[in-house]
């Protein structure tokens, strides 16, 4: 299949899932993903990010709404564009009685466009030899095998779930360094998720920032932190409404986020007959404090 660098990589619309009968995981979920960029996909527990990874690799039939990956319905995916994805749902190598050098050559044999240089790559970093056994690897180390052995696929597309899950601080921050400068240096596309925000700031373009059955907010996240603002003043009510996100009694006064220019907000406030003659605002300071900003606390 011929590439289109105007057409996104993946492109979903309107997407409802439910569990069950019951409750509704999301509903007309739409976003895309383009060409060339790491996004990554940030949500509380429960919000539907390892569901969305399920059906766009086909592992979930989607029960409405139209997904599609390099211009095909996930349903309908051919080998060869399937070929195109690398996919990581489980850091850790199920094969540990390996070597280094020998789960390498195992897995080249699958795969026609196999990059041994960025798997060694990342195993020089981790200071291990090809010929020391897996077994004897700490799990940091293993899930970093695992990584290794994903990058090496030379995919066009990288679809991580959750891929710090077991990594300490420092292996995190290595495999963070070298996934952005191998993304960048081979024209890749990531989608990813993960639990510890602070790694998405560091590593990611885009964002995609989900509440329970809705997308708040994609973007990318240079962006997000220049525009999301934390306004506070000392008390009376809090205020409501569209374009209002997280209002909070805090111990020296009231907060919320909004997009809205502070022009905007002062005239919301004044309709709702709330007092903020005090009214100031700062940008989030981390990437976590604009997700907790627009998520919610609980």
């Amino acid at each position: 299949m011929a590439n289109n660098d105007n057409q996104p990589v993946i492109s979903v619309k309107n997407l409802t899932q439910r569990y069950g009968k019951g409750r509704i995981i999301y509903e007309n979920l739409s976003f895309e993903v383009p060409r060339g960029r790491i996004l990554g996909l940030l949500g509380k527990n429960g919000t539907g990010k390892t569901t969305t990874i399920n059906i766009l690799m086909g592992f979930l039939r989607p029960q409405a709404g139209e997904c599609r990956i390099f211009g095909e319905d996930i349903t309908h995916m051919s080998a060869e564009t399937r070929s195109r994805i690398a996919l990581l749902l489980e850091g850790h190598v199920q094969y540990a009685f390996m070597t280094i050098g020998e789960i390498e050559r195992f897995f080249s044999k699958f795969y026609p466009k196999w990059n041994s240089d960025a798997y060694y790559g990342l195993m020089k970093k981790l200071k291990v030899t090809p010929e020391q056994k897996i077994s004897s690897m700490s799990n940091g180390q293993r899930s970093q095998v695992a990584l290794g052995l994903i990058l090496a696929q030379n995919a066009d597309l990288l679809v991580l779930d959750d891929f710090s899950l077991g990594l300490d601080p420092g292996y995190r921050r290595l495999f963070i360094e070298y996934l952005r400068d191998f993304i960048k240096s081979e024209g890749k596309t990531v989608f990813m998720t993960s639990h510890i925000i602070q790694d998405l700031e560091r590593l990611v373009d885009d964002c995609i920032i989900m509440d329970y059955g809705r997308i708040l907010t994609q973007m990318p996240v240079q962006e997000l932190m220049t525009t999301l603002r934390r306004y506070h003043y000392a008390g009376g009510d809090l205020p409501e409404g569209e374009g209002i996100y997280s209002p909070w009694h805090t111990a020296d006064g009231n907060e919320f986020y909004s997009f809205l220019p502070e022009d905007e907000v002062r005239k919301l406030l004044k309709r709702q007959n709330i007092e903020a003659a005090d009214l100031a605002w700062e940008a989030p300071a981390s990437l976590e404090d604009a997700f907790i900003g627009l998520t919610g606390r609980y």
